[in-house]
């Protein structure tokens, strides 16, 4: 079966099962595959579900144009509570 066939978010659906490593390496395989693969569909899922009050705790705060971009971001050590504390999540 061609993956190019099913629809994007299809794709991005099964990805965000996934691990953000292996949604990464699997935009290897084609190019329908590396689309969905930077779909906000997939990378909301790996974002911690309190990331937006991690945010709002930010000493700077982060600009980031998709999911993936915030979760490479927000993967770094970044200042919070008033640079008291340092935050990140697993990344890849």
């Amino acid at each position: 079966m061609k993956l190019d066939l099913l629809p994007e978010d299809c794709i991005a659906h099964v990805l965000s099962c996934t691990s953000p490593r292996d949604a990464c390496g699997s935009s290897l395989v084609s190019s329908a595959v590396r689309d969905a693969s930077c779909s906000n569909i997939v990378w909301e899922k790996f974002l911690p579900s309190d990331y937006q009050e991690i945010m709002s705790r930010l000493v700077f705060p982060v600009t980031f144009t998709t999911k993936k971009d915030l979760f490479a971001k927000l993967s770094t050590p970044l200042l919070i509570d008033g640079g008291k504390k340092t935050s990140s999540i697993e990344g890849l």
